[in-house]
């Protein structure tokens, strides 16, 4: 077998196998969404730091763009994620409350992140 090379129009491994989209369900593509909506957001928190306030990666405009983001998804999609709705909403009500908790000057209840979708979160 020869060495793999760079497909350079995909950026993907000559002869590496693929898997199709069309071929995943739904509930998965869903899924992968948000937990990579969720690992941006925690990123963007700091929460990923030893101490998240002074973390390099705190930004917490962008953290409530995602946050946002995050929570129309969980929202438009609740009825779809089966078993994976709890853990998912109870990750993005987590994401909600740090978000709170790292602001200097909190966000009435119900005007957080994403609250326009999902409702206050204390």
């Amino acid at each position: 077998m020869s060495e793999a090379t760079m497909n350079e129009d995909s950026g993907l491994l000559d002869g590496e196998v693929v898997r199709e989209l069309a071929d995943i369900p739904a509930v998965e593509v869903i899924s992968r969404a948000a937990v990579m909506l969720m690992s941006s957001a925690a990123e963007k928190l700091g929460l990923g730091d030893e101490d998240p306030a002074n973390s390099p990666h705190l930004d917490l405009d962008e953290a409530r763009r995602v946050i946002t983001a995050l929570a129309g998804l969980v929202t438009a999609s609740v009825e779809y994620l089966g078993p994976h709705a709890g853990p998912i909403r109870e990750g993005l009500q987590s994401l909600q409350r740090a978000f709170r908790e790292s602001s200097a000057y909190p966000d009435a209840p119900g005007a957080g992140p994403g609250e326009k979708y999902t409702g206050p979160v204390y």
